[in-house]
């Protein structure tokens, strides 16, 4: 069984499912295919009215829908409601602004007249991660649905429940079956799915690794892709910053989702005068969480995903101490039952150290101590990833001005990095390109279409 929800909070195995066999996964995409026919067709408005409610379906049971996430993949409870509702933000987003988004634009020719159309394309498929088991499906699924394109996913082994539920919620507010498609499938029919030529698209959230194998396919096959990928964030505080509101933010950064999400704070680069109270405050902080059922509100670290996870991130810290890294604190999983991990500081961390150059998805903080400004922003972007980062001073044109020069595709000033639904989300190098959310996401998988008229005597 490769689709389990195991409970890493006590290591049980909740519930187990079949991967679909070849044969229904023909009928799923033939269902899509037929699908689009009509949903392509239908007005904006009528698109949207499903969209909408399946947003307040989600608002309506939230701690329903939030009850699968914390269960087979750890998160605090509390979090999870806070997921569903920004799912729920995103889905109402798309159905409010997506036909304004892909309006007819008008263009100014020497002659006659043209416009560009946004035409939906077909069967878009998405791969997504486990770490956000409902905002993933929702910043892939809303904008393409409105757009008139149809939806195929395979989401993580790992959360097949909040997989089948958000399906389920499709077919609840209306959606026609094959609108939106949840697929249990093997990596062997995940690369069947990009050759065929039925599909028009491919989405992955992911790793490197899978993102080079899923690009692959799909440029082989001349399919338009994208890739939100992994980062490695710098969280830059400059001398001048509230140094107890942004230790606050600090915290919020690397250990919101137990740090695993790609645009956590990975990289903590502080600028000298404050390094040593800022690392002695956020050493302080960290141990101070209190780990525990993620389900109790009281609990405020939670396990990770899965037992491999905390072993590939035990086996990180190791390797990074092998390599001269200081551990300041933690670096071990918790004596107890599940698959917890102790918060974790390191220092120390040199050019030739793997831990230099690695993305760790965990609570493990990695902490560099810089001269002055121009330092932070070299360290800041000798990076092979490039998704989000910030930047903390109480001078925010300063703080703006620092952003402009990080190579990522966010930089937030005075804030972590975040998401909403009206915010652009996606990065550079090896994490990804393309971008979700916002007009830009409506975008990716739409044809734009030129239609000009001109006088039939014109000259070319």
């Amino acid at each position: 069984m490769s689709y389990q929800s195991i409970n890493p909070y006590n290591g049980e195995l909740v519930m187990s499912f079949d991967e679909h066999t070849d044969q229904q996964l023909e009928i799923a995409t033939t269902t899509a295919a037929t699908c689009f026919e009509t949903w392509g067709k239908l007005s904006f408005a009528n698109r949207a009215g499903i969209v909408s409610k399946a947003a307040g379906i989600m608002r309506k049971r939230a701690e329903e829908f939030a009850r699968p996430m914390t269960l087979e993949m750890g998160k605090l409870f509390a979090e999870s409601v806070g997921e569903v509702m920004l799912s729920a933000d995103i889905l109402d987003y798309y159905a409010t602004h997506a036909e304004r988004f892909l309006a007819p634009e008008t263009l100014q020719p020497g002659s006659g007249e043209a416009v560009v159309e946004s035409n939906p394309l077909g069967i878009i498929f998405g791969v997504q991660p486990w770490n956000f088991p409902y905002y993933q499906l929702a910043r892939f699924a809303a904008p393409n649905l409105m757009a008139g394109n149809v939806v195929l996913v395979k989401h993580s082994g790992t959360v097949p429940q909040c997989a089948i539920a958000f399906e389920q919620l499709w077919l609840e507010a209306g959606a026609p079956v094959g609108a939106y498609t949840n697929l249990l499938i093997s990596h062997e029919q995940v690369l069947a799915v990009i050759d065929d030529p039925r599909i028009q698209g491919v989405a992955l959230t992911g790793g490197v690794v899978a993102a080079r194998g899923v690009a692959e396919r799909a440029g082989k096959n001349v399919k338009k892709s994208t890739m939100e990928l992994g980062g490695s964030d710098a969280f830059i505080v400059l001398e001048d910053a509230d140094l107890e509101k942004t230790l606050q933010w600090a915290v919020w950064a690397k250990m919101n989702n137990m740090g695993q999400c790609c645009i956590a704070a990975k990289r903590f680069i502080i600028v000298e005068p404050l390094a040593d109270r800022f690392l002695a405050k956020f050493k302080a902080a960290m141990e101070a969480l209190k780990p525990g059922d993620p389900m109790d509100q009281h609990t405020t670290l939670a396990p990770l995903s899965t037992e491999a996870a905390l072993v590939q991130l035990v086996k990180q810290v190791d390797e990074a101490i092998a390599h001269g890294a200081t551990l300041v604190l933690g670096g071990k999983r918790m004596d107890r039952l599940g698959a917890f991990m102790q918060p974790t500081i390191l220092t120390d961390i040199q050019p030739d150290n793997p831990a230099y150059r690695e993305e760790f998805f965990g609570p493990v903080a990695l902490f560099f101590r810089v001269k002055d400004e121009e330092e932070a922003i070299a360290l800041a972007n000798d990076s092979d990833y490039g998704l989000g980062g910030s930047v903390f001073t109480q001078d925010v044109e300063r703080g703006k001005r620092v952003a402009s020069r990080i190579d990522t595709g966010m930089v937030f000033v005075n804030h972590p990095t975040w998401t909403a639904a009206d915010l652009p989300f996606g990065g550079i190098k090896n994490s990804g390109f393309g971008r979700e959310l916002s007009s830009l996401g409506i975008h990716e998988f739409v044809n734009k279409k030129l239609i000009r008229v001109a006088d039939i005597n014109s000259v070319v």
